[in-house]
């Protein structure tokens, strides 16, 4: 049996509204899965030479490399005495400070100074800890655990660290660090082509569901272009906090559309969106339900993304503005 089409009354070929009649609730955004994988640490290991040497990232740009690891190269039973060791070096310690200076707005250069005249000296003695309590610094973490813990390094400082331990061992972590991120530049690439070609199922799925119910036969090619410019502006609104145009008025000196600068995040919570609108659309849910369930969906998934600050997204604007 053939479903009924909304009808769908316009006034002025400028706007519309849909008279839909539906007892059904809507799906639940949480049943939509995030096309990638973006966990907030995402862990591997480098093997050189025989050692496992951890490896983490929390933010897909900052590597993190263990020095605990490194340096069993040189004391497999006690490795944070060549740490030690290592921090207590005048090179060392103005290193840290300049790569901190380059790196981190928050560090503390007063301490930093004390800690370089004071080392070198016999009585100087420098712990990872010591470090980041005293000056702030971002450069070395720690990290508690029997199997991952210890003292990690941003990759920068780890490969200083190697080349004290050894050359050679320097040059076998380069190798393997260099391999580990072109295997992941490969899975990186191969995911995204995944994701685009989804993006474009999900843009049909949407348009399809937008011809099936929500336009009459007799419309003009006009009147289609407007339901469907209208139903994208649905999405922008949920998501961006304004229409296409309202944008445009906003950003007369730029090129584009509103979605040519948007995230990476916000494109894929995009394509999920268009998903998600369709059901509600084939659901026969009003306009103004659908805006109100698409914009919560957007928040959500932001939130699970972790990487945009859902604080900073406008506020709703209701009923959809012209």
């Amino acid at each position: 049996m053939q479903k009924k089409r909304n009808p769908i009354i316009f006034e002025n070929i400028t706007r519309y509204t849909c008279t839909i009649q539906n007892n059904s609730l809507p799906l639940q955004a949480d049943n939509f899965i995030i096309l990638i994988n973006m966990a907030k640490t995402k862990s591997d290991t480098l093997h050189v030479q025989g050692i496992n040497v951890g490896i983490y990232t929390e933010d897909y740009q900052n590597e993190y490399i263990s020095l605990t690891d490194i340096a069993r190269f040189r004391n497999s039973e006690d490795p944070r005495f060549a740490i030690q060791n290592w921090m207590r070096n005048r090179n060392t310690i103005e290193f840290l400070g300049l790569w901190e200076s380059l790196h981190n707005p928050n560090f503390n250069r007063v301490q930093f100074d004390t800690f370089r005249i004071e080392s070198g000296l016999n009585r100087f003695v420098m712990t990872p800890s010591k470090w980041i309590e005293t000056t702030g610094a971002i450069g070395i973490t720690t990290k508690a655990g029997r199997y991952n813990g210890g003292t990690y390094a941003h990759s920068d400082i780890a490969m200083e660290f190697a080349s004290w331990i050894s050359a050679e061992f320097k040059l076998y972590l380069m190798k393997d660090y260099r391999r580990l991120k072109f295997d992941e530049n490969s899975r990186l690439s191969l995911s995204w082509n995944l994701n685009r070609e989804i993006s474009k199922l999900n843009y049909r799925v949407h348009t399809d569901a937008i011809q099936q119910n929500l336009l009459p036969p007799d419309l003009t090619k006009e009147q289609q272009s407007y339901v469907y410019a209208n139903e994208a502006d649905v999405l922008n609104v949920a998501l961006f906090g304004m229409t296409a145009a309202q944008w445009r008025q906003q950003n007369v000196g730029k090129k584009g559309n509103i979605r040519d600068y948007a995230t990476l995040q916000q494109l894929l919570v995009l394509s999920n969106m268009e998903s998600y609108n369709a059901l509600l659309i084939e659901q026969q849910l009003p306009q103004s339900e659908r805006l109100h369930a698409l914009r919560a969906m957007a928040i959500k998934q932001l939130q699970t993304l972790s990487a945009l600050d859902v604080k900073g997204l406008p506020q709703l604007q209701t009923p959809l503005p012209d």
